[in-house]
C-alpha cells in the first residue's frame, strides 16, 4: 500500500522533525515491511517555482494554438526579468499564478528543460501541467493555482502543489488487513511512538431510519456472506464538478488514477477508514436492490467491459434488471456512474472474507475492494464511511443528501478469547507481569477482563484475525518489541542418526550419481491420461490413485501412482532443449490407495490428542505411501570419440542400474523375464529379492515411446525400495594371500533359461571356494541346436588358509557344473 506521509499525519500527532528513516523502522518493529520511502521533492530536480503571467500574446500560422507568455518567476531565475515561456495551453488568463519549471531543471522520466528558440519565439522554462510533474492524468491543460494561495512569484512550487511530501511503499501481511487504510496504520504508529491518534472514523454519522421506504429497499437473501448492508441516496450532483486538487493529489500519491468525483470519493473513504464503498448512478437502477447468490447461467458485465459468467457461489446485488454488481468485487457496466449522473447510491457493506477471495480468484478480478474485503474489514464502519462519502460529494459536487439511511445489520458480535495471563511469557521467553499484558491488549484497541490467571479478551471490530489466545500472544510480543525477545538457542538433544530407512535411500541416490545419472525432483502430480500413455491395463492397480480436490492444475489432478510418468516427462522435456544423452533418476514416493472402499474418516479434534481407535480409522484411509526409485536412460551410454565407437544405452543398462541399487542395498536379486507394462514384453526383467517382487526394468514399450515422444530403446527402471528387506551386518571382509585358480566353463542350456539361475547353481554347487563368478559370453548358433544357448562364466576359486591344488579346484568346478546339470539341466560345452 502506498501512504503519503502528509496523510498520516492528521491521524497521528507525529514528532517534530522526525525522518523518514526513524519511520521506516518503526514500521519494521511493527511487522510491517516497508518495500521503499519515496521522497516527492527529489521528483522534479531543479528551480520549480510560483509564476506570475503578466502577459500573453497568440500565435497564429500554426497547426494548433501557441501562446507567447511572459512570467514573474520573482528573483528565481537571477535576474528578476519576466520569463518568457511559449506554452500550448488555454486554460489560463493573465494574472493567474502558475507552476513554473526553470531552465536546468528535470522533470520525472528524465526530461531535461532548457532555454530554446521554438514557433519563432526563445522560450526559456515551462509552465506545468499535472501529468507533466507526475500528480495525475491530467494534461488538458497546465495547473492554476487558486488566487488566494499563500505563495508569491519565485517561491518553491513544491509545498504548493504538494511535492513536498514523502511516500511509503507498505507490504501489509494478509492476516491485518486494517493496516490497508490510513486509519490502521495511525493507531500502529501512534502506539509505537507513544504520541496521540486520531481516529478518522470517530465522526459523527446518520444511523439507519426505521423506515427506508423513502430510498430504495435492500432485501438481502444471504445473510451469512453479507451480513451487513448500508446505502443512501445523493440527487442533484453537478455531473461536471471535478474533484478537489487536495484529494486528486492524495489519490495519486496512493497509486489510485482519479476518474471523476463520485469514484474518487469512494476510493478516498477506502483508503482513509480502510472501507470499501460502491457508487451507483440511482438513476440506471430499476426497482429494489437484493443482495443473493448468482443463479445458474446468470452473467455480467462489469466495468472493466469484460461479460463473465457467475458461479452460484458468487454474492452478487441485483435490481429488476437482474445482476447489476459483483459483490465486493467490481461493480456493473449497466449501472455505472457517468459523465451525466446526477443521482448517486453509496453503498458500504460487510461481506464474508473467504467468499469473496473465492470469487476474486476464480473470475481473476483482484481488485482493491476484494484485496480488503478477504483480509477482513470493521462491520462497524458502513454508516460512518457512508457519511463521510456523502459529505465530500455534497461538498464540492453540489446535491442533497437523502433523509433514508438503509441499514440492513446482522453481524454477530466478537467471540471473547480466554487467555492464560502466563501464556505471553511462557511462549515467548519474556517476563510480562500481568498489568503489562492487559495494557498491551488494551492497545490493540480490544477490551480485557480479568479473572483471576484468565484475561477474558473481546477483540475490537476491526481485527477479525484475533480469534485465538496465540493471536493476542502475538500482538503482546509484537507490541511490546520483538527486539525485547532475546535469542536463545535451542538446547542440542542427541538423536539416533538416521533411520535405517533413511541411509538406504541416501546411499542409492549417492550410487546412482555416481554411477552417471542426474537426480531430479519432480512434482507428484499426473494426469488420467499419462497412464494410457504407458500402456497401462485397464486392470492394472497403478490406475488407480488418489484424485485431489484442489490440484495445482486442473490437468493434472491425480497422486502418481508410479514414479515413471513425470520421470518421463521429465527426459522429454531435456531432449526437447537438445540434450541427446540423458540420464536421470529419482526417488520419491508413490500413492497407492485401496481399490476396495473405505469409511470416511473421523473428524479428529485440534485441542487434544485424537484417542487412539480415531487414529486408527483415519490412518486406515490414507493411502500406502512406499518409497521407490526410477531412472531412465536414452543416448549413448558411452560416448564414441577418437578411443572408440561408443556404445548406445539399451535395456542392460537398466538392468544394470537395478544390479547396482540392490548392492548398494545390501540384497541380492533375482533377475527373470517378464510381460508388464509400459516395458517391451521381451525385454522386461522381474526383479525379486527373497521370492518378493520389488520392480521390473528393460527397454520401454516402441508405442510407449511413440506415445511420449522417446527415443526407441529409451530404457528404464523402478524398484520398490520400501519392499528391501534390511540389510544384513557386513563382516569384515577375510583376505586371503594365496594365489586364486582361474576357471572358465561354457554350458548349454535352453534358451529359455535365464542366466541368473544358472549362475545360481554354479554358485550353490562351487560352495565355500568359489570367490566370485561372472558371465563374460552368450553364444547363439546353428551348431548349438534351435532353442539352445551356451553361456560362458569366469570362475575364480580361493582358499584362505592354503594354495589350492588343481585337483581341488577342478573338483569345485566338476561339483559347481553337476549342480547347475541338476537345477537346470546345463550340460558342460565340449563333452
Amino acid at each position: 500500500m502506498l501512504v503519503p506521509l502528509s496523510w498520516l499525519r492528521e491521524a497521528v500527532d507525529l514528532p517534530a522533525g522526525i525522518s523518514p528513516a526513524e519511520l521506516d523502522e518503526a514500521f519494521t518493529n511493527l511487522g510491517v515491511e516497508v518495500e521503499s520511502v519515496t521522497d516527492l521533492a527529489a521528483s522534479v530536480r531543479g528551480p520549480l517555482v510560483v509564476g506570475r503571467v503578466l502577459t500573453i500574446e497568440e500565435l497564429t500560422g500554426f497547426k494548433k494554438p501557441i501562446r507567447y507568455c511572459t512570467v514573474d518567476v520573482g528573483a528565481a531565475n537571477g535576474t528578476g526579468e519576466p520569463q518568457s515561456i511559449v506554452c500550448g495551453a488555454r486554460n489560463f488568463a493573465v494574472d493567474d499564478l502558475v507552476v513554473v519549471i526553470l531552465p536546468g531543471g528535470v522533470l520525472p522520466g528524465e526530461f531535461t528543460i532548457g532555454a530554446r528558440k521554438t514557433y519563432g519565439r526563445m522560450s526559456a522554462g515551462m509552465i506545468c501541467s499535472a501529468r507533466e510533474l507526475g500528480l495525475g492524468e491530467d494534461h488538458s491543460g497546465i495547473i492554476v493555482l487558486p488566487a488566494d494561495v499563500a505563495a508569491a512569484p519565485g517561491d518553491d512550487a513544491r509545498p504548493v502543489v504538494g511535492l513536498d511530501d514523502v511516500v511509503f511503499d507498505l507490504s501489509v501481511t494478509p492476516d491485518r488487513g486494517y493496516q490497508l487504510s490510513v486509519r490502521g496504520l495511525g493507531r500502529e504508529l501512534a502506539r509505537a511512538l507513544g504520541v496521540a491518534y486520531h481516529d478518522p472514523a470517530d465522526r459523527p454519522a446518520t444511523a439507519g431510519t426505521p423506515d427506508a421506504s423513502a430510498g430504495r429497499r435492500i432485501l438481502v437473501e444471504d445473510t451469512a456472506g453479507c451480513d451487513r448492508f448500508s446505502a443512501r441516496l445523493v440527487t442533484g450532483v453537478d455531473p461536471a464538478a471535478p474533484s478537489p486538487q487536495w484529494m486528486v493529489r492524495r489519490l495519486t500519491h496512493a497509486g489510485v488514477r482519479p476518474i471523476s468525483l463520485p469514484v474518487d470519493v469512494t476510493n478516498y473513504v477506502m483508503l482513509e477508514l480502510g472501507q470499501p464503498m460502491h457508487a451507483f448512478d440511482a438513476a440506471r437502477l430499476t426497482g429494489d436492490l437484493v443482495v443473493r447468490r448468482a443463479r445458474e447461467g446468470e452473467r455480467l458485465t462489469a466495468i472493466d467491459h469484460v461479460e463473465r459468467a457467475l458461479s452460484t457461489e458468487d454474492l452478487v446485488i441485483c435490481d429488476d434488471t437482474g445482476v447489476v454488481s459483483l459483490a465486493a468485487v467490481m461493480g456493473g457496466e449497466t449501472t455505472e456512474v457517468g459523465d451525466g449522473t446526477t443521482d448517486v447510491l453509496f453503498e458500504a457493506a460487510h461481506w464474508d472474507p473467504a467468499s469473496i477471495s473465492r470469487t476474486a480468484r476464480r473470475h481473476r478480478m483482484l481488485s482493491e475492494a476484494s484485496k480488503r474485503y478477504e483480509r477482513g474489514v470493521d462491520p462497524a464502519l458502513t454508516l460512518v464511511a457512508l457519511q463521510r462519502a456523502v459529505d465530500l460529494l455534497v461538498e464540492y459536487g453540489g446535491g442533497t443528501a437523502g433523509a433514508a439511511v438503509v441499514d440492513v445489520d446482522h453481524v454477530v458480535p466478537a467471540e471473547t478469547v480466554l487467555l492464560p495471563a502466563d501464556l505471553p511469557s511462557r511462549v515467548a521467553g519474556v517476563d510480562y507481569p500481568v498489568a503489562r499484558v492487559v495494557e498491551l491488549v488494551e492497545a490493540v484497541g480490544a477490551t480485557v477482563a480479568v479473572d483471576g490467571d484468565v484475561l477474558a479478551v473481546t477483540p475490537p471490530s476491526w481485527r477479525p484475525d484475533l480469534t485465538d489466545p496465540a493471536d493476542v500472544v502475538e500482538e503482546v510480543v509484537r507490541l511490546d518489541g520483538y527486539g525485547n525477545v532475546p535469542s536463545v538457542l535451542p538446547p542440542v538433544v542427541a538423536g539416533n542418526g538416521l533411520t535405517v530407512a533413511q541411509r538406504r535411500r541416501r546411499s542409492v541416490a549417492r550410487a546412482l550419481a555416481e554411477a552417471g545419472y542426474v537426480e531430479v525432483l519432480s512434482y507428484p502430480f499426473v494426469s488420467p491420461e499419462s497412464f494410457d500413455a504407458l500402456g497401462l491395463p485397464a486392470d492394472d492397480p497403478r490406475r488407480t490413485a488418489v484424485r485431489l480436490a484442489n490440484p495445482l492444475s486442473e490437468r493434472e489432478p491425480l497422486l502418481r501412482t508410479t514414479l515413471l510418468p513425470p520421470l518421463l516427462a521429465t527426459v522429454r522435456r531435456n531432449l526437447a532443449r537438445g540434450q541427446r544423452d540423458v540420464a536421470l533418476f529419482e526417488v520419491g514416493l508413490v500413492f497407492r490407495p485401496s481399490a476396495e472402499p473405505v469409511a470416511p474418516p473421523p473428524v479428529l479434534p485440534v485441542d487434544h490428542r485424537p484417542s487412539d481407535a480415531d487414529l486408527v480409522a483415519a490412518l486406515a484411509v490414507v493411502p500406502r505411501q512406499p518409497y521407490r526409485v526410477a531412472a531412465v536412460i536414452t543416448g549413448e551410454a558411452e560416448r564414441a570419440g577418437w578411443w572408440g565407437t561408443g556404445r548406445a544405452a539399451d535395456w542392460t543398462d537398466a538392468l544394470e542400474a537395478a544390479r547396482l541399487v540392490a548392492r548398494t542395498a545390501g540384497v541380492t536379486l533375482t533377475v527373470r523375464a517378464d510381460r508388464h507394462a509400459p516395458w517391451h514384453p521381451g525385454r522386461c526383467a522381474e526383479l525379486t529379492v527373497d521370492g518378493v517382487l520389488v520392480g521390473h526394468a528393460g527397454e520401454l514399450h516402441p508405442e510407449v515411446c511413440q506415445a511420449l515422444e522417446l527415443p526407441r530403446g529409451t530404457a528404464a527402471l523402478e524398484m520398490e525400495l520400501s519392499a528391501l528387506p534390511d540389510r544384513e551386518p557386513v563382516p569384515a571382509p577375510v583376505i586371503s594371500t594365496y594365489p586364486p585358480a582361474l576357471i572358465d566353463v561354457a554350458l548349454l542350456v535352453d534358451d529359455a533359461t535365464p542366466a541368473g539361475d544358472v549362475e545360481s547353481a554354479l554358485a550353490a554347487g562351487a560352495g565355500e571356494l568359489l570367490e566370485s563368478i561372472r558371465l563374460f559370453d552368450v553364444f547363439r548358433g546353428e551348431q548349438l541346436g534351435a532353442g539352445r544357448k551356451s553361456l560362458a562364466y569366469k570362475l575364480s576359486f580361493r582358499a584362505a588358509d592354503r594354495t589350492l591344488t588343481a585337483d581341488d579346484a577342478v573338483g569345485a568346478r566338476d561339483a559347481a557344473v553337476a549342480e547347475a546339470a541338476r537345477r537346470v539341466g546345463a550340460t558342460l560345452r565340449g563333452a
